[in-house]
């Protein structure tokens, strides 16, 4: 007869199972031993394919140690015997993946704590607006890349307009980020302060909103309206004609004149 047995042993150190951060930013990974226990060494590690590579050590008798090669990169936030942190700056592609905490107890031996970091990009939306072939309609489009593939979300502010025909184009780039392309048809009225806004998220990252103003519609004059532009050509036109006319007619009066002083001087020659 086989009897199974199932002991539940309460967990010894206490850490955060999955950091998340930026690219770029600082990632903070933390151990806590939540027992009382004789601890000689903390070591925190990289867990790779070949196996674990050393990144720090603290001992009461030595102090903080970051070996060489991750000077640069990482340092202690807390370092104890009891509850230890490193923080692990400008992070990127490979500083991604699990690390573990060894307290080297005596006379336990090592107990272990893992944590995992997972990285998020997210760059700033790109946000256009532009006229379509009809002229009570905008057509509106928003880019976002970031890894994993972002959500983006175009939203409208002003309730006479409206947003519709939505179309999202995804878009894998070789670097492993994914640009998502969300388009939009904008149709009603709106006015002056009518604005479009696009919202962008990686989870578990927070939301990037970029906002435009809605550019004013150019309206087609309608049947009977002139336009400005043939109007002003109209007023030059009339102006050169009546400015033409009065030239005409000071150069008539201009030759009636001098024709009446020669009659005048001619007459009078005759009379001597």
């Amino acid at each position: 007869v086989c009897i199974k047995v199932t002991v539940c042993v309460p967990a010894v150190i206490q850490t955060q199972q999955t950091v998340v951060a930026a690219v770029g930013a600082e990632a903070q990974l933390s151990c806590q031993l939540l027992q009382p226990k004789d601890v000689l060494q903390v070591t925190w590690q990289k867990m790779l394919p070949e196996g674990e590579k050393n990144l720090a050590t603290y001992t009461t008798y030595f102090g903080q140690r970051v070996n060489s090669g991750f000077k640069d990169k990482l340092e202690f936030k807390e370092a104890g015997l009891q509850t230890c942190s490193i923080v692990i700056r400008n992070v990127s592609d490979q500083d991604e993946g699990c690390y573990r905490c060894l307290f080297n107890t005596y006379p336990d031996g090592a107990l272990t704590g893992r944590t995992c970091l997972q990285l998020y990009e997210l760059h700033e939306p790109v946000l256009l607006i532009r006229e379509s072939n009809s002229t009570a309609e905008s057509v509106v489009s928003c880019s976002a890349t970031g890894r994993p593939a972002p959500t983006v979300t175009l939203k409208v502010t002003q309730r006479d307009s409206s947003l519709s025909h939505h179309n999202t184009v995804r878009v894998n780039n070789i670097n492993g980020t994914v640009t998502v392309t969300a388009t939009a048809v904008l149709s009603g009225s709106h006015d002056d302060s009518a604005e479009v806004g696009c919202a962008a998220r990686v989870p578990p990252g927070p939301q990037v909103e970029v906002v435009m103003m809605v550019p004013q519609v150019k309206q087609t004059p309608a049947d009977g309206e002139k336009h400005p532009k043939t109007l002003i050509h109209r007023s030059f036109f009339i102006f050169v004609v009546d400015f033409t006319l009065i030239i005409v007619l000071l150069v008539v009066f201009g030759c009636f004149c001098a024709a009446v002083v020669s009659a005048l001087l001619l007459l009078k020659s005759q009379n001597r």
